[in-house]
């Protein structure tokens, strides 16, 4: 059976399957702010949708990053670092993306055990 969760017209926020969920592109909501600010908007969404699925940020079994400017990087690390916890870092890819909207700075998508 496939659970999915706010399911739209193009999209679903999540789905878990067999023990495993599965999280569409996370985005921040206020777009206004820097990389650090939407970096901890995604970051935070994350950690909301893995917790109504019974899971957490310490069971993520892969995570990818798009960033709109490579220039970004560190920045994001910083965030991305104080978030993960030690001992729990998940297999990781960052690439640049052109993102959908031009205020977003990064999407993440992540895999995760329930």
């Amino acid at each position: 059976m496939i659970q999915r969760f706010d399911v739209g017209p193009r999209l679903s926020e999540m789905a878990i399957h067999n023990g495993v969920v599965y999280l569409a592109g996370q985005v921040a909501e206020d777009a206004t702010q820097g990389i650090a600010g939407q970096t901890q908007q995604v970051l935070a969404e994350i950690d909301a949708l893995l917790a109504r699925a019974g899971s957490d940020k310490a069971k993520i079994l892969r995570a990818e990053i798009f960033l709109k400017d490579l220039q970004d990087f560190e920045a994001m690390n910083r965030v991305w670092d104080a978030w993960v916890p030690e001992g729990h870092a998940p297999p990781r890819a960052t690439v640049q993306a052109h993102l959908a909207r031009p205020g977003w700075l990064i999407e993440i998508v992540v895999t995760a055990a329930v």
